[in-house]
């Protein structure tokens, strides 16, 4: 069994003024790569500050490129249909080099519905939008030649086509992504129709199995497992953490036309929610099911959707590093 990477993933959604949202995920992220954390993430969304504050991925991981050392920086995601493929192109290119190689491109076609008409598109269209994005992506990254005289990406970067991240929430999406040879990115939660009582990993478990079985040969599986997960020191914290991350999620299944049954105690609607809070021995409990954990190439742990105050995900980020990323198998490179 290969051992995992270990990943910090932030969606900048702190209660506080935007400049106080990205000094905290900088601060993050340095206190993460000082802990052994092999990888930090951020994720691409527009308008909506309460869904995630970064419209500008690469602007902020520039910045945390040039406080960092070692940690590697990731999208998840960049929402490719809203982007012009060859500036994502380009701008990946620089950063690649900025950050010495330790940069990582994960890209999506999700993002809220309400997002595509202002940057011209109907949502309806977001899928072919996103195919022929990414085909002129990874035309660029290929170093293929772009112009009409024989111009191509500068700077080149054609390493970063080969470690290119999608996401996608079914089985058939995670297949074609196999067949490419890209990295499958999984979300912390996936959607959700009616309430079943059930965690997501299991339904994750086929998506998995398509990915894998698609890989052309020789190609090793680079599977990243999202997970909510928050480590506190005391059980209080733990239930009044949880308290409030239920309380965000419901908000979610509402939205998702989701009714959950009278009696569901919080322990059951917190594993249906997918969410792990508490002491590292409660965390381990519930991540001791997770189907996806052993096959994963990258764990990666987010607060959201607790998202507490920044000195709570600190103090989380230590108890990871400490008490509960290595009895998950990972080994601390620094």
């Amino acid at each position: 069994m290969t051992t995992p990477r270990l990943g910090y993933f932030t969606r900048l959604l702190d209660d506080v003024a935007p400049l106080e949202r990205y000094r905290n995920a900088l601060a993050q992220f340095t206190r993460a790569e000082e802990l052994g954390f092999d990888t930090a993430w951020v994720a691409q969304h527009h308008f909506h500050s309460d869904e995630g504050g970064l419209p500008a991925p690469f602007v902020l991981l520039a910045q945390a490129a040039a406080k960092t050392s070692r940690i590697r920086l990731a999208t998840g995601i960049v929402t490719l249909p809203l982007e012009a493929p060859l500036r994502v192109a380009e701008d990946a290119a620089v950063l690649w080099l900025l950050a010495d190689g330790r940069f990582e491109l994960g890209i999506g076609s999700g993002g809220t519905a309400t997002s595509f008409p202002p940057f011209g598109h109907n949502v309806e269209d977001r899928p072919a939008i996103y195919a022929a994005h990414k085909e002129t992506l990874l035309r660029a990254l290929r170093g293929e030649v772009l112009t009409t005289d024989g111009g191509a990406l500068y700077p080149p970067a054609p390493q970063l086509a080969d470690s290119v991240w999608e996401a996608t929430f079914s089985a058939s999406g995670a297949e074609r992504i196999g067949h490419e040879g890209h990295g499958l990115m999984l979300s912390r939660t996936q959607p959700r129709r009616e309430y079943t009582g059930q965690g997501s990993a299991g339904d994750q478990v086929t998506i998995v199995d398509r990915y894998e079985a698609a890989l052309p040969a020789g190609v090793a599986p680079r599977v990243m497992a999202s997970r909510s997960v928050l480590v506190v020191d005391t059980n209080e914290e733990g239930r009044r953490w949880r308290a409030h991350g239920i309380a965000r999620s419901q908000e979610m299944l509402a939205a998702q036309g989701v009714v959950v049954p009278e009696g569901v105690t919080e322990t059951e609607l917190a594993a249906y929610l997918d969410l792990h809070i508490g002491t590292p021995e409660q965390v381990l409990a519930t991540l001791a099911d997770d189907p996806i954990l052993p096959r994963a190439s990258d764990i990666v742990f987010q607060p959201h959707p607790v998202d507490p105050p920044h000195e709570v995900v600190l103090r989380s980020l230590e108890l990871i590093a400490t008490d509960v990323a290595p009895a998950l198998g990972w080994v601390p490179q620094n």
